[in-house]
This record gives structure tokens, C-alpha cells and sequence, in this order.
């Protein structure tokens, strides 16, 4: 059992990353649409590729979703509405009009005259409640059918004109009135009527929506069918028309039947098989080419999370609406890769997680070469992502290539121009935007993953930071030096293509341990005194080694990030501190060396190489006199090829042509350094 915990212990790191590939691709499967996928590749207006098509089976010819929108419009424009009538209203307004007739004429006026407006008056009641008086106005056109409801039974049916409003009641009473030559008594009886004329009509809203979702439940989606061994397509024939709509109508009905029938498991297997083996791909990448963001456990998870995370929000919109996939901001992920690892493992996952993608959106080749097609753009076209203008001017060139490469795959579907669909590139522009936020997204990751971007190393180049201000008041020959070795290490970076911002900042700090004892060493001696004179050569070297010791102490209680620790860590490797072994050796004639060599680790990158030429080149060239260009390049050499001898440059990926490149970067610097003019023959 304790040897079993031993093992488990020792591997936790690989467990730890195959527990993360197990999960992902779970996760990632979870998110994937719940059919089977078509094994047939068509697009419209192009010619099928295949063999000969022959119907698999029976199945229906799904209307296209235009002409279903169509019918639904048309129910939606043609429904009935359906008004509830009151019928004790009219028997009420008739029996109140009787009461108030009397009062609203004068007794002057002839008994004919009266009992003539009286049946007038009974006619424009009749008039009025024909069909009825609505209690409100609505907002529905007047040729709509309605049919009136008497205790939910069809009394009668009509047009919404047909309905009297509640500002049509004085134009029902003027009619009445001209037809029998008595508009001169229109505003007695418009007065009168006023407060007579009670609406018995009013809108069932809930029984007409019942009866459009039955109009709208009957609409059939299919028209027509294809027989079993029926030819569909011809190889060659052009995919468009009715030939499109059954290809599509046999697709869906395959993808239906396929993950409806008992191969559900087998379906989801293959899906688990195709992400894990895309995502097994990643991993074997960073294993061979990228080893320290393997054995990176954070970094690893960083790297999973961001590829979850987009296939995550991709799937939520065409979940939404398909319409607005390319406002998902796809081209954040290499940018963030980028920004904290390289161009190379941004562009891999990229291509990855695309892949991935093409099992989740609609037109999968067109979005995968949208995509790629703008993940190499991003690649190519950012650089120094921490200025702000660099990042707005690569975003409008992807924003360009979305736009030139959906043009041309529009053109190609559809041979004009005429419909092209500009609110797609309405939707470009806001991926654009919604790119923009890779910046304060940068930020949050480095929060919570401890990682360490451009942006921030900028920031830490600052030489007004508390850090290296203290550096510059307690030992001020050390920053001295580490500002002279920082411009050395930056030429040489970018002579090479290494990362220069980095190394900058890795130069910056490499030497603040040197803070604790600063007056043991020689660069920050300026009384002349020198402390080593009382002290063993083996006391003397344990000091000056202990320096990279108490540099990473401080540099992590100042949270300075891993990757510029590991400059201090490095910056001397594994060699010897010569001059007091050499004393020791003078003295004694069996030195272990180990007690006179720093602890390391070798460098093992090209900016941690590029750190310790540089430094051991700057402390060492204080020591010459009466330099030339013979001496230096002698001193640049002997210097390096030194290094190179005793291994130290073994587990760091720099080769002898950028070794060869970085000298001569250095020799130039310490020629203008030191003012040389050039050796003329005599």
C-alpha cells in the first residue's frame, strides 16, 4: 500500500494531467449537438462531389424555412379574432333611451314630429348594436375576419370594419339622421346617446391566441416525399432548388434516425474518440516541442480552460441563433496564447479548437476557413501586444479578412451580389470589438493562473519600481551593471528572435540578492575596503554564491513571477566563482570544487543563455585595459567558448548560429561602449 502511495505520488503531475484530458473531453462531448452527423459533404450551388445518390429510404421533403415563415405569416396576417357580446346591453340602452327621450325633447314639438324621432332613435340603436359596440379601440386591420361569441357559440361572423368604435358612434347617429332629412337634430341626439350608448363587445385575447396556435399547428412541413432507391443527385449535378431541399430534408432525417435508434452510445463513443484524439494531439505537441508548459500543470489546465471556454460560448449562440456565430470572438484565443507562451502553441490551438468547433456550427468548412484563415492573421499580425495600438491595428486586419473571405464564399454560394446579407458584416465588426477585450482578459488570467504576459513585464521594467529603487540606493554599482547588462541582453535577443521584453526584465533583477551584502562585491566597493580580506576563500565564495539564493527570496516576497525568477536562478549556472577557488587551490591541494560553484540550474532557454553571456561579458569587461577591438573580441570569445565548455548551455534551445550571432552583438556593443575607433592597417 505505501509503495502504491510512492508511485502515485511521484506520477501525481501525469495523473493530475490525464484526469484533466479525461474531463475536457467529456465536457467538450457534453456540448456537442445530440445528433448524428451526415457523411455527405454539400453546399448550395455547387456540384456534388460524391458517387450517385440513391434515397437510403422513405422520407419527406422538409419545406424550406422560407416558405414555412411564409405560411406563418400568412395565418398570423389572416387569423380570426373572436369578441364576447353582452346581450343584455342593447335591451338596456333601449329601456334607458325610452326614459330619457322626454327629457331630451321639448313638449313644443308635434306628437308625429316626436313619435318620428323616437323610431329614429330606436333605429340608431339598431344600427349600433347590428354587430356591436366595442368597449376600446383596437389596433387591427379592418379587413380581419372576427367572429362574435355568445357563451363561447358562434353567434355571427364579419370583418373588424364591421364593429363600431367608440369614436364611430356619432358618425352611425349622422347617417341615421341624413336618411330621414333629420340632421338638424343631430346634437340632441348625439347629446343624448352619449350617455346612453354602453359597448357590449370585447376582445377574447386568450381564445383568439388558442385558436392561432391550432391554425399554426396544423401547418404541414413537408411536401411531397422521395422513395427508397430513388435517384436524388447525380456526381456532377449542381446542388441548388428542389435538389438542395431534399439533400438537406435527407440529411436531417438521417441525423434524426441515426441518434434516435440504439446506436446512441456508439455515436457518443465516436464523438468521445475524435475530441480526445484532437486533444491528444495538443498534449503530444507540448510534450515534444513545448516540454516546460508540459510539466506546467497550471499552464496545461490554462491552456484546457480557454479551449473549453470557447466551445462553451460558441455553443450557447448557435444554441440562441446561429445567425450571430461569428460574434463569438474566436481569434481571442491565440491572442491570449501569444501573450503568455508563443506564436507557434497560439496558432496550434487555435487550429485545435476550430476543428473542435466544426462538429457545432452550421456551413462547418466555411466557419473552419473563416477562422484559421483569421488565426493566422492574428499570428502573423500581432506584435508587443502591450501597445494598445499594435492591438487595434491587428483587429481591424482580421475584422478585413473576415469580411474578404466571407464576400468571396457568399459569391460562390449564391453567383451575386445583389442579396448579399450586410448585417453579417455588422456582426464582424462587433467580433472585432468584442476582440478587444483580450487586454483586461490577459489581466484576470494572470490573476488567477500566476502567469506572466507582456504587459506585465513592461510594468516591471519600470526602474522607478520599489524594487529596484531600493536596489538603486543600497547597492548602486549592481544596478549600475544590471541596467548595462539589460541593453546587452535586449540586442541580443532580438538579434536572435528571442523574447527581448523579457530577457529585459530578467537583467533587471537578475543580481538583487546581492542587496543583502552589497558591499562584498566588487562593483559596489567605493571606499576601497574590501570585506573579503578578512574572511577564507571558501567563506568569501559561499557569500558571493549565496546571492542567487537570496535573490529568489526576495524576488518572491515581492511576488516577482516564475519566469523572471528563473533569470536569477540561471544567470551564473553551475560555475565556479574562479578567483577564490584559485586561492583555495593555491593554499590547499585537494579543493572540492562543489564548495566554490553556485547552485544552478543551466540555463534552459535561450533568454536564460542569452542572460549569462551577457552578464558574465559586462562584469568581466570592467576588468580590461586599454581595450581594442583585437582584445575584445578575444575577451567576447574566450568568455563564451568557456561557457560552452563546461555545458552550460546544454539544456538550452539556442544553437551555435545564434551563439555565434549573439557574439557579435556583444562585441559591436563593447566597441561603442568603450569608443573604439576602427583599426586602421599601417
Amino acid at each position: 500500500m505505501k509503495d502504491f502511495i510512492n508511485t502515485l505520488y511521484r506520477n501525481h503531475s501525469l495523473i493530475y494531467k490525464v484526469l484533466l484530458f479525461v474531463c475536457t473531453t467529456f465536457l467538450i462531448v457534453y456540448l456537442f449537438p445530440k445528433s448524428g452527423k451526415f457523411k455527405y459533404s454539400f453546399e448550395k450551388g455547387k456540384p456534388w462531389q460524391s458517387e450517385n445518390l440513391y434515397a437510403p429510404f422513405d422520407f419527406a421533403i422538409k419545406k424550406s424555412d422560407a416558405e414555412i415563415n411564409q405560411e406563418k405569416e400568412e395565418i398570423l396576417n389572416n387569423g380570426t379574432l373572436y369578441f364576447n357580446i353582452d346581450n343584455n346591453v342593447e335591451s338596456k340602452v333601449r329601456t334607458a333611451f325610452k326614459k330619457e327621450f322626454a327629457k331630451a325633447f321639448a313638449d313644443s314639438i308635434s306628437i308625429s314630429a316626436s313619435n318620428t324621432l323616437y323610431k329614429v332613435g330606436l333605429e340608431i340603436i339598431t344600427e349600433l348594436y347590428v354587430y356591436g359596440v366595442l368597449n376600446e379601440s383596437y389596433n387591427f386591420s379592418d379587413e380581419k375576419r372576427i367572429i362574435i361569441l355568445d357563451e363561447r357559440v358562434k353567434k355571427q361572423d364579419g370583418i373588424y370594419f364591421d364593429l363600431i368604435k367608440q369614436d364611430g358612434v356619432a358618425k352611425i347617429i349622422e347617417k341615421v339622421l341624413k336618411k330621414h332629412d333629420l340632421s338638424a337634430n343631430k346634437i340632441e341626439f348625439v347629446a343624448l346617446f352619449y350617455d346612453l350608448i354602453e359597448p357590449n363587445l370585447t376582445f377574447d385575447k386568450s381564445f383568439t391566441d388558442k385558436a392561432l396556435q391550432e391554425d399554426l399547428g396544423k401547418i404541414v412541413y413537408a411536401r411531397g416525399s422521395i422513395e427508397k432507391e430513388t435517384l436524388i443527385v447525380a456526381k456532377g449535378e449542381v446542388v441548388q432548388g428542389d435538389k438542395y431541399q431534399i439533400l438537406t430534408s435527407l440529411q436531417l432525417e438521417y441525423e434524426s434516425q441515426v441518434w434516435s435508434k440504439s446506436s446512441y452510445l456508439w455515436i457518443l463513443f465516436a464523438y468521445t474518440l475524435l475530441v480526445a484524439l484532437a486533444l491528444l494531439m495538443l498534449l503530444l505537441f507540448l510534450l515534444k516541442y513545448r516540454k516546460d508548459v508540459f510539466e506546467n500543470n497550471t499552464k496545461v489546465t490554462f491552456i484546457f480552460f480557454n479551449i473549453f471556454l470557447l466551445i462553451f460560448l460558441t455553443t450557447l449562440v448557435v444554441n440562441y441563433n446561429s445567425k450571430f456565430i461569428y460574434v463569438v470572438p474566436i481569434c481571442i484565443l491565440p491572442l491570449v496564447f501569444k501573450a503568455f507562451f508563443d506564436a507557434r502553441l497560439g496558432l496550434f490551438s487555435h487550429v485545435i479548437t476550430v476543428l473542435l468547433l466544426g462538429f457545432v456550427v452550421p456551413n462547418s468548412y466555411e466557419y473552419m476557413f473563416l477562422q484559421i484563415i483569421a488565426g493566422i492573421v492574428t499570428i502573423l499580425t500581432v506584435k508587443e501586444l502591450y501597445k494598445r495600438a499594435n492591438l487595434f491595428i491587428s483587429v481591424g486586419q482580421i475584422t478585413l479578412i473576415y469580411f474578404i473571405a466571407y464576400f468571396a464564399f457568399f459569391v460562390i454560394h449564391e453567383g451575386t451580389v445583389e442579396t448579399l446579407e450586410w448585417q453579417t458584416f455588422g456582426y464582424f465588426v462587433l467580433c472585432g470589438l468584442a476582440t478587444l477585450f483580450v487586454q483586461p482578459l490577459i489581466y484576470v488570467y494572470e490573476k488567477l493562473f500566476g502567469l506572466v504576459s507582456d504587459v506585465s513585464l513592461l510594468e516591471l521594467s519600470d526602474t522607478n519600481s520599489k524594487l529596484l529603487k531600493e536596489l538603486s540606493n543600497k547597492a548602486p554599482g549592481t544596478f549600475h551593471h544590471s541596467l548595462n547588462v539589460a541593453n546587452l541582453a535586449e540586442a541580443s535577443a532580438n538579434e536572435i528572435g528571442a523574447n527581448a521584453m523579457l530577457i529585459r526584465v530578467g537583467a533587471l533583477y537578475h543580481d538583487i540578492g546581492k542587496m543583502k551584502s552589497p558591499t562584498y562585491f566588487t562593483e559596489n566597493q567605493s571606499t576601497g575596503i574590501n570585506p573579503h580580506d578578512e574572511l577564507s576563500s571558501k567563506e568569501s565564495a559561499r557569500i558571493i554564491t549565496d546571492h542567487v539564493i537570496d535573490g529568489i527570496e526576495i524576488a518572491k516576497k515581492n511576488n516577482l513571477p516564475d519566469r523572471v525568477i528563473d533569470f536569477i536562478r540561471t544567470h551564473h549556472g553551475t560555475s565556479v566563482v574562479y578567483y577564490f577557488y584559485m586561492q583555495e587551490k593555491k593554499n590547499h591541494e585537494n579543493v572540492d570544487r562543489l564548495d566554490f560553484s553556485y547552485p544552478g540550474p543551466k540555463p534552459f532557454s535561450k533568454e536564460t543563455a542569452i542572460l549569462m553571456m551577457c552578464d558574465s561579458i559586462e562584469a568581466a569587461s570592467k576588468s580590461l585595459k586599454e581595450p581594442t577591438s583585437t582584445k575584445i573580441d578575444a575577451f567576447v570569445e574566450n568568455i563564451i567558448n568557456k561557457q560552452i565548455e563546461e555545458g552550460q548551455f546544454l539544456n538550452a534551445n539556442i544553437t551555435f548560429k545564434e551563439i555565434q550571432s549573439i557574439k557579435k552583438v556583444l562585441k559591436h556593443k563593447l566597441a561603442n561602449i568603450y569608443h573604439l575607433r576602427i583599426e586602421y592597417p599601417e
